[in-house]
């Protein structure tokens, strides 16, 4: 996948717009009744970027944002303020925040990932982009400062010794979206004195 590890400015996704994406196929049948079925496994996040945009100095940045990745062709990383942690958004993440697995002796590599629970379902995401320095590991409920690396481009947590049989394996971390532009145009208003009227610059989350 053709991917810069470059994160879309702050100060500009902060004012952005969007939030997980489904795919659902519903059918209405005569009878009134209806038939669902999920297409996708797994929701997609989609924002759109021009709700933060505040002034023409960053309506450049974006512009030179949006030049540099070629339109739609290479994906960045993506801050989303309402979900960017393993715990909620006020809370301060914690070691044992998710469980990542359980050693069994000769398993070293763990998928940083994050539950979101309600009820008696639960939902799996798998976090493939953790923010450098945020991420904090615990094997039994303590916590291990060194004998561990993350890889940052993937998620994966990697041990130099296997945890032992039966441990349990969690994490805390910070994380960005894998994103692109998902559009290969920006159709912007000349006149810097109506930035107000920004047409939408959509964002879509990319899978490998």
């Amino acid at each position: 996948m053709a991917f810069h590890e470059i994160r879309f400015p702050d100060n500009i996704s902060r004012g952005a717009r969007g939030g997980p994406r489904r795919m659902t196929q519903v059918v209405e049948l005569s009878s009134g009744d209806e038939e669902r079925n999920a297409s996708w496994a797994n929701s997609r996040r989609v924002y759109d970027v021009s709700y933060g945009i505040r002034n023409a100095d960053q309506l450049a940045e974006v512009v030179s944002f949006f030049e540099a990745r070629n339109g739609r062709l290479y994906g960045f990383r993506f801050k989303d303020w309402s979900d960017y942690k393993s715990c909620s958004p006020m809370q301060v993440s914690h070691p044992a925040d998710m469980a990542l697995g359980v050693g069994d002796g000769t398993r070293t590599e763990f998928q940083l990932r994050k539950f979101y629970i309600s009820g008696s379902q639960s939902w799996t995401r798998i976090i493939t982009k953790p923010v450098a320095d945020t991420v904090r590991v615990a094997v039994n409920g303590v916590e291990q400062l060194s004998g561990w690396t993350v890889d940052t481009t993937t998620g994966v947590v990697t041990f130099a010794n296997p945890p032992a049989a039966g441990q349990q394996v969690r994490a805390g971390f910070q994380f960005d979206v894998p994103v692109r532009f998902d559009t290969d145009q920006l159709d912007l208003i000349l006149d810097i004195e109506r930035l107000g009227s920004i047409p939408s610059i959509p964002l879509i989350e990319v899978r490998r």
